[in-house]
């Protein structure tokens, strides 16, 4: 049996888009080079080409991909650029894990503990201690 849904169909924007072309040294990384084209697939001079880099970080949970952008014109320049670019892209990265365990510890409230709430405070869903009187069912 199918189910129809309100979802939104995808839909392509024909004056954005691009052709690519991947480049590997086959032991660091990999270089997306975006042409810009038009509908009809011809080249797009209006546009700037653009330069994606790629790589992976070795980490205890396994691979983290990093996708970052080259500044560059031409290929030889974003493959003189990669180094640079991988590595803001790794810094950045390393801070918003940090940021993110850092929220993620100091959203941590646990009851009973030092500053936390009284044990069973805000944790919802359960009966007070005895449960409801008779007839005093609320909704």
């Amino acid at each position: 049996m199918s189910e129809e849904t309100d979802a939104p169909k995808p839909k392509m924007d024909a004056a954005d888009l691009w052709r690519e072309e991947i480049f590997t040294d086959r032991k660091v990384g990999t270089i997306r080079r975006l042409v810009p084209v038009k509908a009809d697939g011809s080249a797009d001079p209006s546009r700037r080409t653009a330069f994606l880099g790629e790589a992976q970080i070795l980490t205890t949970a396994g691979s983290l991909p990093l996708s970052f952008e080259i500044a560059a014109e031409t290929l030889d320049q974003a493959v003189a650029g990669y180094a640079e670019a991988a590595q803001a892209a790794f810094d950045e990265a390393m801070e918003e894990l940090k940021e993110m365990r850092r929220r993620a510890s100091s959203s941590l409230v646990l009851p009973g503990g030092p500053g936390g709430l009284p044990p069973g405070a805000g944790l919802g869903g359960g009966l007070p201690p005895g449960g409801l009187p008779p007839g005093k069912l609320k909704l």
